[in-house]
């Protein structure tokens, strides 16, 4: 049986696999209520399924205010020293260039956050060229939300971006979010080998994971879950019980993010 499966089901943290939520947050969310979103309690929740690290991004930080947020996202990385990575978020409106400045060279952040529908704001636009210079420069991975048919950050304005950044890591959060979103990420992945398909969101299933990874390769799929916003125990199910294979599936959980996490010890 599958080490994780069987501990699910003996109610027990798993600890066969490293396992690193590509795609998560933190904090209080201005629209709505989210039970226990401080660092605390999202690695209690983390310590019960048996997810070693999770790269967060404040909720402040991408909706209302980025240099409050990327404080508040350092602040939660030391709060639980080793579990957590922070994402710095940019806002194309709010100081790109300063926030940079500021975080770009500080280790609790291990990569980039964009989020073009929050910010009314096209992927392609030129207010985020800092932040690809900076990406092809340092290695740095820059995690992008996608939607497909957004104004802001559909597949096709990922592959533009990717075409003009061959070097640049991107990683089309949701992965187009929808089943034909699904079918247009897998299209531009296998066009533009830069592009790495993260899973979470609500409409996608075990079965869609695993056709991800036959068609671009478990190197290429990387587990979220968007935790506390959705909780990271549905999106973990979804991976543990497809048909993937264990190699592939302790790739997608954890170790394909793991190494696209290195390029922080190359940076000067």
């Amino acid at each position: 049986m599958n080490p994780l499966v069987s501990a699910l089901r003996e109610r027990r943290p798993q600890t066969e696999v490293r396992i690193v939520d590509a795609h998560a947050h933190a904090g209080p969310y201005s629209l709505f209520f989210i039970p226990d979103a401080g660092p605390e309690a999202m690695v209690r929740v983390m310590d019960r399924c048996g997810v070693s690290h999770a790269v967060i991004s404040s909720h402040l930080a991408i909706q209302l205010d980025a240099a409050a947020g990327n404080a508040a996202t350092a602040a939660a990385v030391d709060l639980a020293p080793g579990r957590f990575t922070g994402y710095l978020t940019v806002n194309p409106w709010q100081d790109p260039v300063g926030e940079l400045e500021k975080w770009g060279g500080d280790e609790r952040f291990g990569g980039i956050k964009l989020h073009p529908d929050l910010h009314d704001y096209p992927l392609t636009g030129p207010r985020y060229a800092p932040v690809w210079e900076f990406a092809q420069r340092t290695g740095c991975p820059v995690l992008t939300h996608t939607y497909d048919g957004s104004a802001y950050n559909d597949l096709p304005m990922v592959e533009e971006v990717a075409a003009a950044h061959p070097g640049v890591v991107i990683l089309a959060g949701h992965a187009g979010a929808t089943p034909l979103g699904f079918e247009l990420a897998i299209e531009v992945a296998l066009r533009r080998p830069g592009v790495i398909l993260e899973v979470c969101g609500s409409f996608n299933t075990g079965a869609d994971i695993s056709r991800m990874v036959r068609e671009v390769g478990a190197d290429r799929v990387v587990y979220g879950s968007d935790f506390p916003f959705i909780d990271l125990r549905m999106s973990l199910g979804r991976v543990i019980f497809s048909d993937l294979a264990e190699h592939d599936r302790a790739a997608v959980l954890g170790g394909t993010m793991t190494r696209l996490l290195r390029w922080r010890s190359g940076v000067g």
